[in-house]
């Protein structure tokens, strides 16, 4: 035998042997047939609509992140106005998008425009106050509410798949629904069958916020805080409810609900965080802290903000409750630690949602659905049942109308369908009914391929070369129309992964492996069988196609 026939047989058998074993773990070997089944199960992961699962639509409250910002405004123009030395009488919120000043000092007028304008002239618009001429109102532009907005959406998607993917519900899908106006995300969870539990992973932690506690009490109820106050609260702060902590032999012991009069306007918020770690406190080693570090434009704001308040407390706001109010011990520009009453496993916590990212505005559940694995099973059933009825139904056309050739044939795509199916399972791609859909293509596809070869052996056969040479000029024939076939075929499954969800990406990925992997047997393989059977067979006799 050719020594060059010799080494393409055994390089065909290896990638057999390496796709079998990856599929059913031959170093187990013998099994049962249910264990080959069970482990093939396990190789090959099921998309929502085969393994079912959990269903979520959120709504990313965006309006909140501008909200957001419309606060830090009005703290950050207070400071920069006291600064200034310019005089005013109020600078509140209005609403989500306006900050009115009112009552500035006529003559310094000018330069109260000229700070707006050299330094928020990209975000805010200024314009006088209706019947105010002392007063001015700031409006957030467009183009800066679109770009909070974009913004909030894009981290509020990597926070959630974050959180989820750190829980272990593998492959999920998480995109937005909708146009990129729309403020709505898709969740699919194969395999997670509680939606109360996956609605826990994901809201975990929630919106985080770090304000300053602006009295020094905290009070059982809001009546007594508001009673506190003469039943009106400071300009610019709220109630928010949170917890009261003691520490005893025992451990830290949750004493109930306190409330904390904090300013309304967030220092910190979720999108400014990039780390967190728990580490044990070097004064006190019985006690743990987190260090967490923020981003640079957030160190500009908190550097000065903590210089300015120390031995004031700061909150730590998540999903508008207090988590805790250490006390700021001096200047943090963009690194800092937590101190608190915290034990080694609440230090964690807090690093972990810290870590995680906190979503820069909460969600509302628009839809939640439980998918179960009857509808899965029977899509299953349903599709095999198809794509093993084709594969018969081409085999013995093939069988009939090629004789031998077509068993040549039959074996290039049995093993087409196993490349398939071992490269899906190596890269971790997940089986959709879609790309079920995919799968019978794909033998479609393969069929198509051995019958131009084999047309175009017949055709050579009747202008009488000999079989080797009507094999040979057959395959080099048709090289070139398979390989145009396949190369516009994978561009257009191309675009259907780059611009499709979920479902129609699974299809494009298993047409696409699967004629990769046709490609290979029915040009290289199927060739091998071929020169393999014309090495054995007298020089006088006919080949059977």
């Amino acid at each position: 035998m050719n020594p060059n026939l010799k080494w393409r047989a055994l390089s065909i058998l290896l990638i057999i042997l390496f796709c079998v074993y990856y599929l059913v773990g031959l170093p187990d070997f013998p099994k049962s047939f249910a264990q080959v089944k069970e482990n093939f199960g396990h190789q090959i992961k099921l998309g929502l609509d085969l393994q079912g699962g959990t269903h979520l639509i959120l709504q990313v409250q965006v309006q909140e992140a501008i909200a957001q910002e419309t606060d830090q405004m009005v703290d950050r123009l207070t400071t920069e106005l006291r600064a200034k030395n310019i005089h005013y009488d109020e600078v509140r919120r209005a609403d989500d998008t306006h900050v009115l000043v009112r009552n500035i000092d006529p003559a310094q007028l000018s330069q109260f425009r000229d700070l707006v304008s050299a330094q928020y002239a990209n975000v805010w618009d200024l314009t006088p106050t209706a019947g105010d001429p002392s007063g001015y109102t700031l409006t957030l532009r467009a183009a800066a509410i679109a770009q909070i907005k974009d913004s909030t959406m894009t981290q509020s998607l990597e926070t959630i798949e974050r959180r989820i993917n750190a829980l272990g519900l593998t492959e999920p899908t998480i995109q937005r629904r909708g146009g990129r106006n729309d403020n709505e995300i898709l969740v699919q969870l194969p395999g997670e069958g509680d939606p109360t539990r996956a609605k826990a992973v994901i809201q975990a932690g929630g919106q985080l916020e770090l304000r300053l506690v602006e009295d020094v009490r905290t009070y059982s109820s809001e009546s007594e805080a508001l009673a506190a106050h003469g039943g009106i609260l400071p300009p610019g702060t709220e109630l928010v409810p949170g917890r009261s902590e003691t520490r005893n032999a025992s451990g830290i012991q949750d004493t109930g609900v306190t409330w904390y009069v904090l300013s309304r306007a967030p220092v910190v918020t979720g999108r400014d965080l990039r780390s967190a770690i728990e580490t044990r406190n070097t004064n006190n080693p019985g006690q743990f802290q987190v260090n967490f570090t923020l981003s640079p434009e957030a160190a500009r704001r908190f550097g000065p903000f903590t210089e300015t308040n120390k031995g004031r407390q700061m909150a730590i706001v998540l999903e508008h409750r207090v988590y805790s109010a250490p006390v700021i011990n001096g200047r943090i520009d963009d690194s800092g630690l937590i101190e608190g009453n915290f034990s080694q496993e609440s230090a964690h916590d807090l690093a972990l949602v810290l870590r995680a990212g906190a979503l820069p505005a909460s969600i509302k559940y628009l839809e939640e659905r439980t998918v179960g694995p009857s509808l899965g099973a029977d899509s299953i059933r349903h599709g095999v049942q198809a794509s093993v009825l084709s594969l018969v139904v081409v085999m013995l056309f093939m069988l009939v109308y090629y004789r031998f050739s077509g068993g040549n044939a039959v074996l290039a795509l049995i093993l087409n369908l196993i490349i398939l199916l071992a490269v899906l399972a190596l890269f971790g791609a997940v089986l959709t009914l879609p790309g079920i859909a995919g799968v019978i293509l794909t033998i479609g596809m393969g069929v198509d391929s051995n019958v131009l070869v084999f047309e175009r052996i017949r055709e050579e056969l009747r202008n009488g070369k000999s079989p080797g040479s009507a094999v040979d000029a057959g395959f080099d024939k048709a090289f070139v129309t398979i390989i145009d076939t396949h190369v516009t075929t994978v561009v257009s499954a191309f675009f259907l992964f780059l611009f499709g969800t979920g479902p129609i990406r699974g299809f494009a990925i298993t047409l696409t492996i699967g004629l990769i992997a046709n490609v290979f047997t029915a040009i290289y393989v199927s060739k091998t069988i071929f020169q393999y059977h014309l090495a054995k067979m007298d020089r006088q006799a006919e080949l059977s196609i």
